[in-house]
């Protein structure tokens, strides 16, 4: 007996909606696996995408070594990875305080991650200092100290790896990196820096079997609910969720891809107008820059 033409529709979309929840299940065992006694450092591990990283590596079985700037917060995060865990599939993590503000201490902080397990197989570039202000009101002092945290540090720790000449070298950059926006000159400045250094360090370390991964995401929202909507989505107008970018980060490790941008269409959008009609694009960022003045003068 066939079926009534109404009916194919809601089966193909159940169909496919179950082909989807299978495929994405296969995903995630399979990124797990990869990592699997694996040696992951994260840097600014305390953060809410730092965390997040942390608890996926960890289930994941990785040998994990959490950088931060806070041994509390790094004490507490490896409290709650290890309480109820399972020793036979987990390992304790590793703590190394890691504060990019000081360079000066970068040599010491590097031996003593390679020191923990003798080498490292996953190095995801996390830490981020932000900054919205004029340009004018920005000391040289400020843009050194956004400049060491965001480019110097994570460079620093790239080049770090590549005596082993093999594993994978994962950037959690900004869209920022790919298109300037008013008001965060030295932010934006230091996350195109960061972009163009992973983007030649690819093609320098490609013959040695290094892979080198980028993802470019808006902003990050912690404030968004914690558990999914009822449309599966990774992004929403309001940025994106700390454990949605977790979740990718590992889909990154498992197909080794060299670059993920994660945006909703605006930025899309805004990327092709600066490539394509540069002249356009500048003239609408100078017009908001405008109206944004005129509403304070309003106020």
């Amino acid at each position: 007996m066939a079926l009534p033409t109404v009916m194919v529709l809601p089966m193909l979309i159940v169909v496919a909606a179950g082909i989807y929840y299978i495929y994405n299940e296969i995903i995630q065992y399979m990124s797990k696996s990869m990592v699997k006694n694996k040696v992951v450092v994260i840097t600014d591990a305390v953060s809410g995408v730092g965390s997040e990283c942390a608890h996926h590596f960890h289930k994941g079985g990785a040998r994990l070594i959490l950088c931060g700037a806070s041994w509390d917060k790094m004490e507490s995060l490896y409290d709650t990875l290890t309480s109820g865990a399972d020793p036979r599939v987990t390992f304790p993590p590793k703590l190394v305080l890691l504060d990019f503000s000081d360079m000066d201490s970068m040599p010491e902080v590097v031996n003593e991650v390679v020191e923990c397990y003798g080498c490292v197989d996953i190095l995801v570039c996390n830490s981020s200092m932000k900054l919205k202000a004029p340009v004018h009101t920005v000391s040289l002092e400020l843009d050194r100290n956004i400049m060491d945290i965001n480019y110097f540090g994570p460079s620093t720790l790239a080049k770090a790896m590549m005596s082993r000449r093999s594993g994978h070298i994962l950037l959690i950059n900004s869209i920022q990196g790919r298109l300037a926006i008013p008001f965060r000159t030295s932010y934006s400045a230091s996350k195109h820096a960061v972009q163009a250094f992973f983007d030649c360090l690819r093609a320098e370390v490609e013959e040695y079997g290094i892979i080198v991964s980028t993802i470019s995401h808006t902003f990050i929202n912690a404030a968004l609910p914690s558990t999914p909507p009822a449309k599966p989505q990774g992004l929403s107008t309001f940025g994106v969720r700390p454990a949605d970018l977790a979740n990718e980060i590992m889909r990154t490790v498992s197909r080794k891809k060299k670059e993920v941008l994660l945006a909703h269409p605006i930025p899309w959008v805004a990327l092709y107008l600066r490539s394509f009609f540069p002249s356009f694009f500048f003239a609408v960022v100078a017009a908001g820059v405008k109206d944004s003045a005129m509403a304070e003068q309003m106020q």
